[in-house]
């Protein structure tokens, strides 16, 4: 157990660095900026405790809130994150045929479903984000710009990420 702790500590420091260092200022036009991060909340195992997941993603999203200066916005994002993950989870996955440390990875769900299960949390993740961000309907159709493509250049991130550590694993 203290393997996939480490694991994912590591995993947490090494995203929310690629996340402040590099893509904080990797936009386009400002209408595109991706979210990597969220990748740690994506895979972490499938037995961690829901008051767990909330807490570390209420923390994930307070530590990037930290360093753009967002009051809060990307907590809650994540925190909306953490709750579809849940329900997502509880809807396709059976867990009593995973072994006790599955991860929802590429190499152990498949492509379909990792696909599927990235782009339903990128959605809402981003949706809320920038919904919160804007805090507006004014600006509804900016706000959507941003998310369709902030949406599309995140889940791209992820799958390349994903692809460059895939294991194939039999379950």
């Amino acid at each position: 157990m203290s393997k996939t702790i480490l694991a994912n500590l590591v995993r947490f420091v090494v995203l929310v660095f690629i996340q402040v260092l590099l893509l904080k200022n990797a936009n386009y036009f400002d209408l595109s900026t991706p979210f990597l991060y969220i990748l740690f909340l994506l895979l972490l195992p499938f037995e961690t405790p829901n008051w767990l997941l909330f807490v570390l993603a209420f923390l994930t999203g307070i530590s990037i809130d930290a360093f753009y200066d967002t009051a809060g916005v990307n907590a809650a994002a994540c925190t909306v994150l953490a709750l579809v993950r849940i329900v997502f989870i509880n809807l396709t996955v059976e867990k009593q045929n995973f072994d006790t440390e599955a991860e929802p990875k590429l190499g152990i769900m498949g492509f379909r479903w990792f696909f599927f299960y990235t782009v339903t949390l990128t959605l809402f993740h981003h949706f809320t984000l920038l919904l919160f961000e804007a805090f507006s309907f004014s600006d509804l159709g900016y706000v959507l710009i941003r998310f369709l493509l902030s949406s599309v250049f995140t889940i791209f991130l992820v799958l390349i990420a994903e692809f460059m550590f895939f294991r194939k694993k039999h379950r």
